[in-house]
C-alpha cells in the first residue's frame, strides 16, 4: 500500500484484520516520509508486518521512476527507524529453505544447520557433518522474495509500458469497473512477467502491449488458490492469497484506490489443496460434496501425520474460501 494514503488504505484492508495501533500509524506516516526524501524514491509502500516470537518486522519498499526496477526493501521493529536490506539472490533462497518455524524478531539470531559436505584427504573421500550458520536477517530477505514474486500484484491499466521499456505509474487509471474486479484476469503479478514470454504470437493478438505486459493471476498455478470477495455492499473486492495467508489485496472499483498488504509468520503452507483439485476422500475421511458442505458451515477437521490435528477453520462465500490454520494442543 502506499504510503502517501496509509490511512485510506489500512482502512481499507481492515476487513482482514490487518490494523494497527494508533501510535505505530502515527510513527508510520512520519518515518515514511523521511524515508522517501533521505533515500529518494518515487515511491514507497508500506509492505506488511512479518510476526515474529519476541519482535515483528515492519516492511516497507522504496521504488523508482521504473514500477520494475529492482526494489530497494527495508525493515523497521519499531516503526521508526529503519534499516535496508540487501538484494535476494538464488543463493540467499537456497540457503535459508532449510530453516523451518518462526521468525524470533531479532536480526542478529543465527540459525544452525547441520549438512554433509563431501572431504577428500588424499586417495580418500568421506562424508562430514559441518553446521551452517544462517542469520535471520538472510531468511527475512529470502521470505519476502519470495512473496513477492508469488503474490504482489496490481490491477490491470494500473501500470503500463513505454515504448523505450520503462514501466510508470499509469495517471489516467480509473480504476476497474464492476463487471471487471470480480475475475482473476483483471490482476497481474507486479513483477516482470516469466509465463507470457511463452505465450504464443496467436494468444498475444488480443492483447495490448501497453497494459497487459505482466503476468495474469488467471493462469496461476494451483487453480484455486485466490479468493476473491465483495465486501461493503459492493464497494470493495478484496483478493486473498490461500498459498500464503496474510496476503491482502483490496481495490475499491471505480476508484484508484488499491493495494497489498502481507501480515503473516512468513512460511508458505506446505500442504495446501485448492478445492478445485480435490479428489476422491481417503476411507475415514468426507468426500469433496461433504468436504465443500463443511467448509461453507465453517469448519473441516482434516488428518494429519503424526500427534498433532490440525484444524482447518474456513469462512466460505460460495467458492470463496480463506483459511487459517490452528494446532491442536
Amino acid at each position: 500500500m502506499d504510503a502517501d494514503s496509509l490511512l485510506l488504505s489500512l482502512e481499507l484492508a481492515s476487513g482482514s484484520g490487518q490494523g494497527l495501533s494508533p501510535d505505530r500509524r502515527a510513527s508510520l506516516l512520519t518515518s515514511l516520509l523521511l524515508v522517501k526524501r533521505d533515500y529518494r524514491y518515487d515511491r514507497v509502500l508500506f509492505w506488511g508486518r512479518i510476526l515474529g516470537l519476541v519482535a515483528d518486522y515492519y516492511i516497507a519498499q522504496g521504488l523508482s521512476e521504473d514500477q520494475l526496477a529492482p526494489r530497494k526493501t527495508l525493515y523497521s521493529l519499531n516503526c521508526t527507524e529503519w534499516s535496508l536490506l540487501p538484494p535476494a539472490t538464488e543463493e540467499m533462497v537456497t540457503q535459508t529453505d532449510v530453516v523451518k518455524g518462526r521468525f524470533m524478531g531479532d536480526p542478529s539470531h543465527e540459525y544452525e544447520h547441520t549438512e554433509l559436505q563431501k572431504v577428500t584427504e588424499g586417495e580418500k573421500s568421506f562424508d562430514e557433518e559441518v553446521v551452517v550458520q544462517i542469520k535471520e536477517e538472510t531468511r527475512l530477505v529470502s521470505i519476502i522474495d519470495q512473496i513477492d514474486r508469488a503474490v504482489a500484484i496490481v490491477p490491470r491499466g494500473a501500470l503500463f509500458k513505454t515504448p523505450f521499456g520503462s514501466t510508470h505509474v499509469n495517471r489516467t487509471f480509473e480504476g476497474l469497473s464492476m463487471s471487471e474486479v470480480k475475475k482473476l484476469s483483471s490482476y497481474f503479478h507486479f513483477r516482470e512477467a516469466v509465463d507470457l514470454k511463452n505465450k504464443t504470437l496467436l494468444e498475444k493478438a488480443n492483447l495490448d502491449p501497453s497494459l497487459d505486459f505482466l503476468d495474469s493471476l488467471e493462469y496461476d498455478i494451483p487453480k484455486g488458490s485466490w479468493s476473491i470477495q465483495m465486501e461493503r455492499g459492493n464497494a470493495l473486492v478484496v483478493l486473498r492469497s490461500l498459498l500464503w495467508p496474510g496476503l491482502t489485496f483490496y481495490h475499491a472499483p471505480r476508484t484508484k484506490n488499491y493495494g497489498y498488504i502481507y501480515v503473516g509468520t512468513g512460511p508458505i503452507l506446505p500442504f495446501f489443496i485448492p478445492p478445485s483439485l480435490w479428489g476422491p476422500a481417503p476411507r475415514g475421511l468426507p468426500g469433496q460434496e461433504t468436504q465443500s458442505k463443511a467448509l461453507a458451515s465453517g469448519k473441516l477437521e482434516c488428518a494429519t501425520a503424526g500427534d498433532t490435528r490440525t484444524r482447518l477453520l474456513a469462512t466460505a462465500g460460495g467458492d470463496n474460501l480463506q483459511p487459517s490454520f490452528e494446532e491442536d494442543k
